[in-house]
């Protein structure tokens, strides 16, 4: 039985910008965008999985959805799409930043309340491209998560629940192309009841600034967390605001007037922001199964 629900945001919405962010490539088995624009995403809620679908007319917002968590993600469908941010906090202090934020007018920080479901790509994802880390949560998605519910393609498949991934034997994680440090982090970090500690996940071991801000950024909205570590940001944040990359601590420093929306900041220089030219080495596409 499909669920359904009308919104209307009262301020510009671009859903793209706003949860774009969440899909993990474009194979990935739980996000997915239709053909006529809409987004589909596959969830395992409080209350069991479901399947959500959003499609956006200009003026209101049409969600469906289907299974035992059908309920949790219509209710929860506004602040996936931005009903808790405040865009308004965000004062410019130079031109850079005031063009930003006119490109940037239906940009919305969303939350999508799964902690989890945040987190474990975000490890998957440490110091390594994003091809080896989607290529493991594709395998991982298909092998241990269950066919999302509703008319989606076959393809689609719901997250596993926390205490699925420390079941996961070690062989099938050399399978998805995942080392052992990447998997011991994960499993370890199935001891913490995440849901209800995001403030805290700093305390899992193999959990730091960089993993902590790619999970709060989309899990709990956090507009001013940082992505301390990350391998091009840091460029990609000087290169927008000053013309040339930066460090971690250039970025630090650049974002600094911003203290608060740094995190709105990166969003719009990742969707608008100009792009520097590559002269360094690209990291390389690893593959364990080999080894």
């Amino acid at each position: 039985m499909t669920a359904q629900r009308s919104w209307v945001p009262p301020w510009p919405l671009d859903i793209s910008a706003t949860v774009g962010h969440l899909r993990r490539g474009s194979g990935d088995p739980a996000f997915v965008y239709g053909r006529d624009g809409s987004v589909w995403r596959a969830v395992h809620t409080p209350d069991g999985p479901g399947t959500l679908t959003v499609d956006f007319d200009g003026t209101t917002v049409i969600g469906r959805a289907w299974g035992a968590g059908a309920a949790w993600l219509l209710d929860q469908m506004p602040d996936f799409l931005g009903a808790q941010d405040d865009p308004s906090a965000l004062e410019p202090c130079d031109p850079v930043v005031e063009r930003l934020v006119r490109q940037s007018e239906g940009l919305r920080i969303g939350r999508t309340d799964r902690v989890w479901e945040a987190l474990v790509p975000a490890i998957l994802e440490q110091k390594v491209v994003g091809t080896e880390a989607w290529r493991a949560w594709r395998y991982l998605l298909r092998r241990y998560g269950e066919r999302a519910p509703g008319p989606v393609p076959d393809t689609m498949r719901v997250p596993p629940p926390q205490p699925t991934w420390a079941r996961i034997p070690s062989w099938e994680w050399h399978r998805s192309g995942i080392e052992p440090v990447r998997m011991r982090t994960i499993r370890g970090a199935t001891s913490m009841d995440v849901e209800r500690h995001p403030d805290h996940l700093r305390l899992l071991r193999g959990v730091g600034r960089w993993t902590e801000a790619e999970t709060r950024a989309r899990a709990v909205g956090d507009a001013d967390v940082v992505n301390v570590g990350d391998y091009h940001i840091p460029s990609l944040v000087g290169q927008a605001l000053i013309g040339e990359p930066v460090d971690d601590d250039g970025m630090l420093e650049l974002l600094e007037p911003y203290a608060g929306q740094r995190q709105r900041i990166i969003r719009m220089i990742e969707l608008h922001g100009p792009r520097p030219q590559r002269r360094g080495p690209r990291m390389s596409v690893r593959d364990y199964r080999d080894f």
